[in-house]
């Protein structure tokens, strides 16, 4: 079989090959690490997670204690927020790392700080108020009638996600009557919530890689679908797919991201950091970060990067100004799940299956939940994050044809997927382009 993108990314003359570390909670990383091993390069991944202890096997070589490979690695790549202290305190020793500070985990983490972030530095953000009692969340609303996103606060990210609400109503009478009907389930798992006022219009997301002092060009410009379902219906996931397309800045860029220069400086972040918005006629309404590598968000950022990955990592840990070369045109990424995708906790009658390839060819393959045994690729883990398939093109229809005719060429059982990444293109980028943002 083929290597994927390997033939995108040849190794740059000179350029010695490195060694990484990866540290992260779960299973999330591998794809990069394999694609810097493709590279000539060595890597080592260490997984908190022991449901994930199979993840990865026949790719990567695992470690069990990563603070024993600290000498060892060249550069150290925490890919998870909540390691943001450890980071500090290896590039105050002179490692070269990548990964998260304590300010950049609490921008992500905490999501009232986030927003005064924003707000701080100049961002035009939605209002919202926080409450620790569900009664005085209602009273709020009936006094103060309209649309609200009801959002879960310092809970387990997954729960944040889940228990979101975004009403439908004007008068906000489908979220009083929901907020009124689950009080007393939320009452335990629900320290505080945050009702943030809602607007309409395209949600878009800007990121850009930073140097610790300095962001690196071009910008990153994508659009997640994160529910389920085709049509944006169904529970929140992690991701179901992204389209993205790398620009010089423009005005989102400007208006959001670019504000974040100076603290992000002052904090020594060296990674890859998002804003999520909504934008509409009136303005760009920022509304929450995502200070680390995304998924699939890397996977399909390597589809565009055509600099070899391991000289990237090194120039940006390096803390160098550089601009990276991409890919004209667009990349898409869409993720294959298998059950017991969302449930956790369901049986383990899909681990160990096979994942079979009916051609010779991983061209746009990733690496999800997988390890390979006995040559033979196989479901891993208990997440049902199976594989991102990913494409290029220079219009957006030519990126979907690809990445799915390359997903006809992979078998699965019970494996699904969204139909339908990338098609929100067509209406989003009139108005993207009648507002001016896109430039």
């Amino acid at each position: 079989m083929s290597n994927g993108n390997n033939h995108n990314k040849q190794k740059t003359e000179n350029f010695k090959p490195l060694k990484f570390l990866f540290i992260e909670w779960e299973a999330l990383n591998g794809d990069l690490a394999w694609q810097l091993k493709k590279e000539g390069h060595q890597a080592k991944i260490y997984i908190e997670n022991k449901e994930d202890n199979d993840v990865y096997n026949g790719f990567i070589e695992k470690t069990n204690d990563w603070k024993k490979e600290i000498d060892w690695a060249d550069i150290i790549i925490f890919d998870d927020v909540g390691f943001g202290k450890y980071a500090d305190e290896l590039r105050r020793k002179g490692k070269l790392v990548i990964g998260g500070s304590i300010y950049s985990d609490k921008l992500e983490e905490d999501r009232e700080f986030g927003q005064q972030e924003m707000k701080k530095y100049g961002m035009n953000i939605l209002p919202f108020w926080y409450f620790s009692e569900f009664d005085e969340g209602i009273k709020f609303i009936k006094e103060n009638p309209g649309r609200y996103v009801f959002k879960p606060s310092n809970v387990d990210p997954t729960m944040e996600k889940d228990l979101l609400f975004i009403g439908e109503e004007e008068t906000g009478k489908d979220l009083i009557e929901i907020i009124e009907q689950n009080k007393k389930n939320w009452a335990k798992k629900i320290p505080n919530f945050q009702l943030q006022k809602f607007a309409s219009g395209v949600e878009i997301a800007v990121g850009a890689f930073f140097n610790g002092h300095d962001f690196v060009y071009p910008v990153n410009i994508n659009f997640e679908h994160k529910r389920l379902f085709p049509g944006e219906l169904g529970p929140f996931t992690g991701e179901m797919g992204t389209l993205m397309y790398w620009s010089k800045p423009n005005y989102i860029f400007h208006a959001t991201l670019e504000k974040m220069k100076e603290a992000l400086a002052q904090s020594g972040y060296v990674g890859y950091i998002d804003i999520n918005c909504i934008a509409n006629g009136h303005s760009i309404y920022p509304l929450e970060f995502t200070s680390r590598f995304g998924y699939p968000t890397i996977s399909v950022q390597m589809e565009g990067i055509t600099m070899p990955m391991g000289e990237f990592l090194y120039r940006l840990a390096k803390g160098e100004d550089f601009e990276f070369k991409t890919k004209n045109g667009f990349q898409l990424g869409v993720v294959i799940c298998t059950p017991p995708f969302l449930d956790f906790e369901s049986n383990k009658i899909y681990q160990d299956l096979a994942i079979h390839f009916r051609k010779n060819n991983l061209d746009g393959i990733h690496l999800g939940d997988v390890k390979i045994e006995d040559n033979i690729w196989r479901i891993a883990g208990n997440s049902g994050y199976t594989l991102v398939v990913t494409g290029s093109g220079s219009t957006v229809a030519e990126a979907r044809h690809l990445v799915y005719t390359r997903i006809k060429n992979i078998k699965i059982q019970n494996m699904f997927y969204r139909v339908d990444i990338g098609l929100r293109w067509l209406q989003d980028s009139d108005k993207l382009q009648t507002w001016n943002y896109l430039f």
